[in-house]
């Protein structure tokens, strides 16, 4: 794991993983989502500032209804991948985390800012890793200076580090400082070390001054942080005042952006968040608070004090209806994977808590098991208070005043909303708990939606800074399943999706509603073409008027995936244009997520071009066996590609025209690599159909359907991903007709 962290002798490791654990990553990661929405409005403002506008700031300053994507939880969502990558028995490195960071993160646009080389501190590593230079060189005061390492970053991309491991603090500084010198050093190493540290200690009932100098005691003791934290601690301790503005004055005074060099500063950051901790009175909500009204860059300190009191709280220290109702569970991220940029909060959660165990060896407890080996992806409920983004719209069957409206969890933004989601513990099928649905007033022929929106667009969020792109997290092919119990109304359940391209609703059979037993449902999506599934979820159709006007249903679990089978119209996308929504340069074709180059749309083709490479993804990154197929026209360059098993920007398999006369099939591997090829005698502006079928390990590439490469790959397999094009050395190639189907391609090739 490189170096060990300086400091003291690691203490035993007494904490004991349990139940208890899964809620408190559940609500750190919460809490980080939490501060960052409080903090965004006024980032970069001044505490002088923030009064003059709002006075005492108890609240979210903004009512951001769909939040978009934030820098502050896409580096830590995707960047604690690289724990999937580790092979057992190795230790994580600064490389590993580096290449999740070039496999998640578009080339300078989304994810975080692209202020420029030798401004931006995390465009100069992510730079420096591309052209080939290794971390944590990539981040080192050596290549980039002091100034650039020691910005913000180090700190606020940290906290899954001491999320997977609770009570165990060595290794979550550890964890921290491998990942933190991928694009920092010095005090941007020690600040992201020191946060990951109190996050860890969070699990434990230490008193909060004592674990501040635990912290400190896995940093150097002469380093800057270090000498900034016990500076703040000795002004708490002798403040007779108790406000925390007196505090502030002390630090704007002695630690002031006026003293330290660069754009962000690591360390008066740092300072505001020891003053909030120490001032906040050990409360979730008033040490967030504080913190935002301080002011300086307040989602990334707000996010990181966040996560350390969420987990410090746990849920039921984070007050659901001021705090935790409006993130409704909603995640909206700026990856690669378009896929995985509609996240909710369990999800994430779930993937940290799965690794936590698994970092200490021991066993998910009870039902967790099979929760997070087998269905990581449902929506399964089992968090306090977790909605998992669900939704719900009622339609009546004649219009009124409270028709055709939507709200996301609890009783919605109006006193006369008559329905409303949330979770509960009164009944569920497979676990502890389930989302319970209300409804009041429905009418004989009401229909009452209860949803995951499956896509978004630029309409649907409330800005767009970190400019996020989708592809659906459903396609037609594959299953929907949940498990349902109504009552207190006659009438119909069935699964449903709904085509955002027509708006046809998609519908499984109509089972009636049972009151004494729980339904199974499940739904297989027929094969369309041009579809964009933008809703997911059950349709309850009323008979009659609901017994003693309130309708009751429980849902315990809703689980999408599967195999695909579908096929793109190109002439049912759109360029579409954010600058029309918001003050952005962003122009993405619907259902993609372009890594790099440009792409755009004439007629039925998709064209995609660039200057060394261009490549674009859509599907989802469950996918596991299929047949990609596609129409491939040859305009300009000599490498012309799609792509299958896309796990990121620096993962996946490609096939296609690969050079002058030739047929080629290639992993990418941080870096494409030849598996196999053969000579084939193609021309620029004719048409080919392009087929690449994945079984297992196995690979074929068929060219108009003759099968002309076969390759099995037994070194690390990628055995799911999406699916995407690509071009190479300033080539500019047009798609059309893209096809994946997975289970009628299997039954074909069993035949």
């Amino acid at each position: 794991m490189g170096v060990p962290v300086k400091g003291l002798k690691k203490d035993e490791n007494t904490y004991q993983l349990n139940e208890n654990t899964l809620e408190r990553i559940y609500a750190g990661w919460l809490g980080k989502v939490i501060g960052i929405r409080m903090g965004a409005p006024v980032e970069g403002w001044s505490s002088e500032e923030i009064q003059k506008k709002y006075g005492e700031l108890w609240d979210y300053p903004v009512d951001y209804g769909n939040f978009a994507a934030d820098d502050d939880s896409n580096g830590p969502v995707f960047l604690v991948r690289a724990l999937e990558q580790v092979e057992p028995g190795r230790k994580l490195t600064a490389q590993d985390v580096a290449e999740a960071l070039l496999n998640y993160a578009p080339y300078e646009h989304g994810f975080f800012w692209w202020g420029g080389y030798g401004l931006s501190t995390e465009h100069t590593a992510y730079l420096n890793l591309r052209q080939g230079i290794p971390a944590p060189l990539s981040g080192s005061i050596q290549k980039n200076g002091k100034t650039m390492a020691e910005q913000i970053g180090g700190q606020i991309f940290i906290d899954p580090w001491g999320l997977v491991s609770p009570g165990n603090p060595g290794q979550a500084a550890e964890l921290a400082r491998e990942a933190a010198s991928v694009t920092h050093d010095g005090n941007g190493i020690w600040g992201g070390v020191f946060v990951a540290v109190c996050i860890s200690l969070a699990f434990e009932e230490w008193p909060m001054e004592e674990l501040i100098e635990k912290a400190l005691t896995y940093l150097p003791s002469d380093c800057a942080y270090a000498e900034m934290v016990r500076e703040v601690l000795k002004f708490w301790e002798k403040d007779k005042t108790g406000d925390w503005r007196v505090c502030l004055a002390f630090i704007q005074e002695h630690f002031g952006y006026d003293k330290y060099p660069g754009s962000c500063h690591i360390i008066p950051n740092a300072a505001v968040m020891i003053l909030a901790l120490l001032y906040g009175g050990d409360d979730f909500a008033r040490t967030l608070c504080i913190c935002n009204m301080c002011g300086w860059d307040t989602d990334c300190n707000v996010g990181n004090l966040g996560s350390i009191m969420g987990v410090r709280a746990g849920i039921s220290g984070i007050d659901y209806e001021k705090w935790q109702r409006a993130v409704n569970d909603l995640l909206i991220c700026s990856g690669t994977m378009g896929s995985l940029n509609i996240m909710d909060v369990p999800y994430g959660a779930s993937c940290m808590a799965r690794q936590a165990f698994a970092l200490a060896g021991v066993e998910l407890p009870g039902s967790w098991k099979e929760l997070l080996e087998n269905h990581l992806e449902s929506c399964h409920f089992e968090y306090p208070g977790s909605t998992h983004a669900m939704r719900v719209r009622l339609e009546q069957a004649e219009e009124d005043e409270n028709g055709d409206r939507e709200y996301t969890a609890g009783e919605g933004c109006r006193q006369e909303a008559l329905y409303r989601i949330y979770n509960t513990s009164e009944m569920s099928c497979t676990g502890r708990r389930s989302l319970k649905v209300e409804a009041e007033g429905m009418r004989a022929g009401a229909k009452l939606y209860v949803y995951q929106k499956t896509y978004y667009r630029a309409e649907d969020l409330y800005d767009n800074r970190y400019e996020p792109s989708f592809s659906p997290r459903i396609y037609p092919g594959q299953y929907l399943q949940a498990k349902v119990l109504a009552c207190g109304i006659q009438g119909y359940v069935q699964l449903y999706v709904r085509d955002l391209n027509d708006g046809e609703l998609l519908s499984g059979k109509k089972i009636p509603c049972q009151k004494e037993s729980w339904l199974d449902l499940e739904f297989v999506i027929p094969f369309k073409r041009g579809a964009c599934l933008g809703e997911a979820g059950l349709l309850f159709t009323a008979q009659e008027e609901g017994s003693g006007g309130l309708f009751t249903a429980y849902l315990d679990i809703l689980e999408y995936g599967g195999e695909p089978d579908y096929e793109m119209d190109f002439r049912q996308e759109c360029l579409e244009s954010w600058c029309e929504h918001w003050s952005s340069t962003q122009r993405e074709v619907t259902q993609f997520t372009r890594v790099k180059g440009s792409t755009w749309l004439e007629d039925e083709w998709l064209h995609v071009s660039g200057t060394d490479f261009a490549e674009t993804y859509t599907g989802s990154h469950t996918f596991g066996d299929y047949c990609l197929s596609a129409e491939i026209k040859p305009l300009c360059g000599e490498k012309h590609l799609l792509n299958v098993r896309v796990q990121g920007a620096v993962r996946s398999y490609a096939a296609g025209f690969y050079g002058e006369g030739k047929l080629g099939l290639l992993k990418n591997k941080n870096g494409y690599q030849i598996l196999a090829e053969t000579e084939f005698f193609w021309e620029t502006g004719k048409c080919y159909c392009i087929e690449v079928q994945c079984r297992g390990a196995v690979l074929w590439v068929l060219v108009d359907g003759k099968r002309l490469l076969e390759y099995e790959d037994c070194e690390g397999p990628y055995l799911r991903g999406a699916v995407g094009m690509s071009v190479f050395e300033g080539s500019h190639c047009a798609y059309r007709n893209l096809r994946a189907e997975g289970a009628c391609y299997r039954a074909r090739s069993e035949q």
